[in-house]
C-alpha cells in the first residue's frame, strides 16, 4: 500500500506497548499489507479511522466480496482473538476467514451495514440485543485451552499494588480493597466457566446481513457468564454509565433475561470497573476517573 498514513496515536500506541518491536513492525507494515494483498488476492482500502491497537482496513476479495484485514504485532491477545473466532465459527460473531498467528494476520468477515449498537437510542432495546448476542457466544471449553482466564486478568490489581509500593496511589483505597475482595470471593464461587467475548459492548456489536446483530473483536477469556456484563455497563458513554436509574434497570434486565444472579452481576461490575480504571492508568490511553465513579455507583446499587 503506497503512501500509507497512520494516525500519530496509533504509532505511539505501538511503540508504547512493544518498544523497538513495535517500531520495527510499523516500518514493515506497508510490506506486510502488500504481502497479504498478494497472498489472498485482496484490494486493500485505507484503514478505518479509529485505529487503536491493531491496523484494521476494509478490503475486497477477487470475487468482489467485502472483507476486513486486521494486522497486529503478534502477541497473546491477538492469538486469543484468533482462537476465539475459530471456536465461535461465526455463531453470534463475525467469521474468521483466514489467519496467520505467527504473522499477526486475520482476514475477517466484514459486517454490513455495520452500524454500531451505540446508534440505538433505546437503551432497554440495546440491552436486549446484547443479551441475545451473549446467549449465542458463550461456549463450553476443554479443561486444557489456550485462553486467559478471568483469574489471570484479576492479577492486574497486583500490578496496581506493586506500582504504588503496596498502596493504591490515586485510586481510592476502599474501592481497590473492595475489588480485590470481590475478585477473590466471586472467583472462588464461580459457575461453570465458558468462553466469553471479554469486551462485549456497544462498539463491538454491529448490524449485519446474515443476522441482525453480530459481535466483533473478541478478547477470548474464560470465566463464568455473569462476568460478561461488566464491559457493557461501562459503555457507551459517561452519561449513561453514571446514570444510576439506567444502570439499575440494565442489571435487572440482564439478571432476568439471562437467568443470572443480580448481586454477582453487580459484584463483577464493581471489580471490573476498578481493574479497567487501572488498565487505563497503566496504558496512559484513557480517562480512568469516570470508571471509578461507576464502581462506586454500582456499589450503591448493590446496597439498595
Amino acid at each position: 500500500m503506497p503512501n500509507l498514513s497512520l494516525p500519530e496515536h496509533f504509532v505511539q500506541t505501538q511503540v508504547g506497548l512493544y518498544g523497538d518491536e513495535g517500531a520495527a513492525w510499523l516500518s514493515q507494515l506497508p510490506a506486510l499489507i502488500d504481502e497479504c494483498a498478494e497472498r489472498w488476492s485482496l484490494q486493500v482500502e485505507p484503514p478505518f479511522a479509529s485505529l487503536s491497537y491493531n491496523f484494521v482496513a476494509p478490503a475486497t476479495q477477487s470475487d468482489g466480496a467485502p472483507i476486513v484485514l486486521k494486522l497486529g504485532v503478534p502477541n497473546p491477545e491477538l492469538t486469543s482473538e484468533i482462537e476465539a473466532l475459530r471456536l465461535y465459527d461465526g455463531r453470534g460473531i463475525c467469521r474468521l476467514v483466514e489467519a496467520d498467528i505467527e504473522r499477526g494476520v486475520l482476514l475477517i468477515e466484514r459486517l454490513l451495514p455495520g452500524e454500531m449498537l451505540s446508534t440505538l437510542a433505546d437503551d432497554a432495546a440495546a440491552t436486549a440485543i446484547a443479551v441475545e448476542v451473549m446467549r449465542q457466544l458463550w461456549r463450553p471449553v476443554a479443561t486444557e485451552h489456550p485462553f486467559p482466564t478471568t483469574a489471570k486478568w484479576a492479577r492486574g490489581l497486583e500490578r496496581l499494588r506493586a506500582e504504588f509500593n503496596g498502596g493504591t496511589g490515586p485510586f481510592p483505597a476502599n474501592l481497590v480493597e473492595q475489588a480485590e475482595r470481590l475478585y477473590t470471593e466471586l472467583l472462588a464461587s464461580s459457575a461453570e466457566p465458558v468462553l466469553l467475548h471479554g469486551d462485549l459492548h456497544h462498539f463491538n456489536i454491529l448490524t449485519a446481513q446474515r443476522q441482525p446483530w453480530l459481535a466483533i473483536d473478541p478478547k477470548g477469556v474464560v470465566g463464568e457468564p455473569a462476568y460478561e456484563v461488566g464491559a457493557y455497563l461501562r459503555n457507551p458513554s459517561d452519561a449513561i454509565m453514571l446514570d444510576r436509574r439506567a444502570q439499575a434497570r440494565r442489571v435487572d434486565q440482564f439478571a432476568a433475561e439471562l437467568d443470572l444472579d443480580r448481586q454477582r452481576i453487580l459484584g463483577w461490575g464493581i471489580a471490573q470497573a476498578v481493574l479497567s480504571a487501572w488498565w487505563c492508568y497503566e496504558g496512559h490511553d484513557c480517562d480512568w476517573a469516570p470508571t471509578l465513579r461507576l464502581a462506586a455507583l454500582l456499589g450503591e446499587i448493590a446496597s439498595d
